[in-house]
């Protein structure tokens, strides 16, 4: 077993354009990446002092069950679980797409 878990250049990659795109629409403005053994966790804020408005956390002893990656929410509910990370993501880019209407 690894020592840390932690996302790829190509997974850091998709979710740094989605959250560029956020920040671009005045929504996000702060990020964290956790890298711990069992998971790694990219968090969102609206503000650096508060709770992470959603997580995505990579999972790897789920990938086999449940998917290798889940989304969280503000309260820590799970929004969204899946095997890619563009599945998982879909629930922000519709919110984002509703943010600029």
């Amino acid at each position: 077993m690894p020592e840390q878990t932690s996302f790829d250049r190509h997974e850091l990659g998709e979710i740094l354009r989605l959250y560029g795109r956020f920040v671009a629409a005045g929504i996000w403005r702060d990020y964290g990446i956790s890298c711990l053994r069992e998971r790694a966790v990219f968090s969102v804020f609206r503000h650096a002092a508060e709770t992470p408005r959603y997580r995505i956390e990579k999972i790897p002893a789920l990938r086999h069950k449940q998917g290798l990656y889940a989304l969280f929410g503000p309260a820590g509910q799970l929004v969204k679980r899946g095997s890619t990370l563009r599945s998982v993501m879909a629930p922000l880019e519709r919110k984002l797409l509703r943010a600029l209407d």
